[in-house]
């Protein structure tokens, strides 16, 4: 019999990886028409997840509730407040689009850099045909909370694997054979997300026929109440990734481009972690509803004993992995041997970072969105300081060794995720959050 944990953690991380899967196939395709188009969509990408992703809320905020209401046996009212979710994503994501389509050119302008008016442009056109597909994105992701909530990753995982295969083929056709370019690119990706959109709604919707599907502003105003908390952390979580980025920019253009590589592979590893997040969010949020404390306690060792032994997993591969991987991304010696530091660094971290992100994912369930917020804030703020004294570094840690600064800057980026760790552990050690009146 498979272990509960597993059985939701298995299909979410495959689900997880559907995003990045999404760029690499655009990036492919891409590819084959010239470094311009490259860079324009490398630029577009990255201002499409910025202003997407701090909206990753609508997943867990809706996972919490939906959950609390499945644990005490009331479907109807968990797939009722899911659709509360679903309503706050279009609304939001209506306003989003728009403004992503009018602020398209000079976001595209800022973000390209040197790359030239070629560039621009089709970043500029990518932009403002894949502002389409924002409010689909967003209502995906409150869909997907609602399912988590009742349990069920399977269904994500389906609709995102068919939504891939299409995105893909569509790709190759619209770029290679009818010849649209860049656009034929963000045409493809926006059908597919409005078609896995309309999928997880139909799916939604067929568990419970008899509900009232219209919007009501008073309880999707609630929603919004309850998941603003989980926007400012994920807010300040994003500030301290751009902040670690641009004091690795500080170091000179060999530093970045490792720490580059070190993030890709680093955020990949999140992905597999953050899988028993989302297990701890569904489970941890359906014993609350239940009402039990004692299992719900027992339940959060278990998990973050899980967390642990998968973190411990990830950081030996990635210990092994750390020489010849950086290979398949670069041959220049110099960007070799910092990214190899600084997956050394990101190896023995691994084992922290699991009890992390599933100590995350348990108190997500639990509804202590306004602790994580201000426990984040402080912890971004306590981080400020740190990486000043780093960067006013810069010159002794390059005379120590090419590898030096990156190394130095994953080190203190490792000790702002064990503080995180211990701020969070403390927290699941009492009893407060499971005491909380989540609706």
């Amino acid at each position: 019999m498979t272990h509960p944990i597993a059985r939701l953690a298995v299909p979410a991380f495959f689900t997880l990886i559907a995003e990045p899967l999404f760029l690499l196939t655009d990036s492919v395709v891409v590819g084959r028409l010239g470094t311009s188009a490259l860079a324009a969509l490398g630029a577009a990408s990255a201002i499409l997840l910025t202003a997407t992703g701090i909206f990753v809320f609508l997943a867990y905020a809706t996972t919490a509730v939906v959950a609390r209401h499945f644990g005490r046996g009331h479907q109807d009212d968990a797939v009722q407040a899911g659709l509360d979710g679903v309503w706050l994503a279009l609304a939001l994501g209506l306003p989003l689009s728009a403004l992503t389509a009018v602020l398209a050119r000079p976001a595209a302008r800022a973000m390209s850099g040197s790359g030239g008016a070629d560039v621009v442009d089709q970043a500029t056109t990518y932009l403002q045909i894949s502002s389409v597909g924002i409010p689909a994105m967003l209502i995906a992701l409150a869909a997907q909370g609602l399912l988590r909530g009742l349990q069920d990753t399977k269904t994500p995982l389906w609709v995102t694997g068919i939504g891939f295969a299409v995105n893909a083929a569509l790709n190759a056709f619209l770029v290679l054979v009818v010849g649209w370019g860049l656009a034929g690119a963000a045409v493809g990706t926006v059908v597919a997300q409005w078609l896995m959109a309309l999928a997880l709604l139909v799916s939604i919707v067929r568990r419970t026929r008899h509900l009232d599907l219209r919007p009501h502003p008073a309880r999707v105003l609630a929603a919004a109440r309850f998941g603003a908390p989980l926007l400012v952390r994920t807010v300040a979580l994003r500030a301290v990734l751009l902040l670690t980025t641009a004091a690795a920019g500080t170091f000179g253009a060999t530093t970045l481009a490792a720490h580059q590589v070190a993030m890709t592979i680093f955020t990949f590893l999140t992905f597999a972690l953050d899988a028993i997040a989302i297990a701890a969010q569904a489970l941890i949020g359906e014993s609350l509803g239940r009402g039990d404390h004692d299992e719900t306690r027992e339940l959060s060792a278990v998990i973050t004993r899980w967390g642990w032994y998968s973190g411990a997993a990830a950081g030996l591969l990635t210990l092994a992995a750390a020489w010849p991987l950086p290979h398949l991304f670069s041959d220049d010696p110099s960007v070799l041997r910092a990214t190899t530091g600084a997956l050394v660094v990101i190896a023995l971290v691994q084992p922290v970072a699991g009890v992390l992100f599933v100590l995350d994912g348990v108190l997500m369930g639990a509804g202590d969105g306004p602790f994580l917020a201000k426990a984040q804030v402080a912890l971004l703020l306590a981080y400020l300081p740190a990486l000043g004294v780093l960067m006013l570094a810069d010159e002794w840690l390059e005379g120590l060794d090419v590898a030096a600064p990156l190394t130095a800057l994953w080190v203190c980026y490792s000790l702002y995720l064990t503080a995180r760790c211990v701020v969070l552990d403390r927290r699941r050690r009492v009893d407060a959050w499971m005491e909380l009146a989540v609706p």
